[in-house]
């Protein structure tokens, strides 16, 4: 019998590490050539391993959540022959290269990072467990948790009950003592007392709002921590400031419904394809907007083509798709390569290339987009535009007679988050200003 280790290969240009995000694989396991092995994470993009031989699992480098550098040993596995090791100690668990937390001081706004290193002849791991939430406290009798409510107290026998000649007919065609009501003010009992006093005894007390749940502890790995660690990079590093403006998308609307009610085959029209169109058609006359900037090398590339980011929601958390060359491309195919990055992100097929090189990104919650958002910047880009909840409100609109009337319309918001060291406020509010032009007057949207 042999040891084959199966080192982390490269798995991308410029890829120094890679996170294990989750293990297939356990010591002691029988696995086939071919069998998956781990899955691992570099640039937000998940990668499968797969064993090249068949064997017997002996070693696991780290758990979930370890970042090992490429080259390092990933797995080693017991094999008949001699394996790739011969006349050696058990390969060493693989280099974790860091498992870092990054706080901000209050004085100087220093970052502290904490890094632990593994030992040079680390033991062989055991397998992964999962991680298990630290048992609360015991307590020595379990106290129900109830909302403090009063307690009937019945009034004296021969006190004087204020209360209405119908409060006191329901009062006795309930079978209810009206002594046994407590008043909720001014002494005199009401009908919304005689409410409160069923309720309170037909349940046996007030019962409390919710249960009390269980505490929990989750770890941060995988996309979940890649998504903190920019998310608090791009707060942290960028002075973002926020842009609003409000939108009459009525036309918008009607031309949209025009368009899908004989659309055929082609895919259904949101409202993406046409914000982004008209983004495309801006950006020439607002480069910086459209841009990176490189902070450590103080420089900003503005960039030709515009490689436009899509915020998409997945089981997994937030991914930004990319679509290539949107100003080369017409409603009908932006909502096609729409839909076709939004699926391959929610399962998980999005090459690496997919997600990364963005430019200037778009987000949007749909019907739950709100009434204004603060949208955090994909660094290292400069600005991101997120359109919100389209609603009905009356509106006073001039007419061809130039008479004011007032007629509903379909509003929307539009906000954009902006790198203050790049884009000026101006620059932000006239880009919205354009931006609004073209999403009221749709014909100059599908202009060429």
């Amino acid at each position: 019998m042999g040891r084959f280790t199966f080192r982390l290969p490269d798995i991308g240009e410029g890829i120094a590490e890679a996170e294990i995000v989750a293990w297939h694989v356990k010591v002691g396991d029988t696995v086939e050539e071919d069998g998956r092995l781990a899955d691992m994470m570099t640039d937000k993009a998940t990668v499968e391993m797969e064993s090249p031989v068949s064997g017997v699992v002996v070693e696991v480098a780290g758990e979930a959540g370890d970042v090992i550098a490429i080259g390092s040993p990933l797995v080693v596995i017991e094999v008949e022959g001699t394996g790739n090791e011969v006349d050696r100690a058990p390969a060493p668990k693989a280099e974790v290269v860091e498992q870092r937390i990054e706080v901000e001081t209050p004085d100087a706004g220093d970052v502290a990072r904490v890094e632990s290193a593994v030992a040079p002849e680390a033991k062989p791991v055991p397998a992964p467990t999962a991680l298990t939430p630290k048992p609360a406290p015991a307590q020595a009798e379990p106290v129900e948790s109830r909302a403090p409510t009063p307690t009937p107290k019945p009034t004296a026998p021969h006190a004087k009950v204020m209360a209405s000649p119908a409060v006191r007919k329901r009062a006795a065609d309930l079978g209810i003592d009206l002594g046994e009501v407590r008043p909720a003010e001014d002494g005199r009992l009401r009908h919304s007392d005689l409410d409160a006093f069923l309720s309170y005894n037909a349940s046996g007390g007030f019962q409390p709002a919710g249960r009390k749940g269980q505490d929990e502890q989750v770890r941060v790995i995988g996309l979940r921590r890649r998504i903190a660690e920019n998310m608090a990079a791009s707060k942290r590093q960028i002075p973002h400031f926020a842009y609003v403006e409000e939108f009459d998308v009525t036309a918008l609307e009607e031309t949209r419904a025009q368009l899908n009610a004989g659309r055929g085959d082609r895919p259904k029209l949101t409202m993406l394809p046409f914000l982004i169109t008209a983004i495309c058609k801006l950006l020439p006359k607002y480069p910086m907007l459209n841009a990176h900037y490189d902070d450590e090398a103080g420089v900003v590339t503005r960039y030709g083509s515009v490689h436009l980011g899509m915020a998409a929601q997945t089981p997994a958390g937030l991914m930004v798709p990319v679509i290539r060359d949107a100003q080369d491309r017409n409603l009908w195919q932006l909502a096609t390569e729409i839909g076709r990055l939004a699926q391959a992100a929610r399962d998980g097929s999005a090459r690496s290339s997919e997600l990364s090189g963005s430019t200037i990104t778009v987000t949007s919650l749909g019907p739950m987009g709100g009434v204004a958002t603060t949208p955090v910047i994909n660094r290292p880009e400069v600005a991101i535009i997120g359109p919100n909840r389209i609603v009905e409100r009356p509106m006073f609109v001039k007419g061809a007679d130039g008479v004011e009337r007032i007629e509903k319309r379909k509003i929307m918001n539009i906000s954009m988050s902006c790198d203050h060291r790049v884009v000026d406020g101006w620059d932000a509010a006239s880009f919205a200003q354009d931006l609004k032009k073209l999403i009221e007057a749709p014909a100059l949207i599908l202009a060429g």
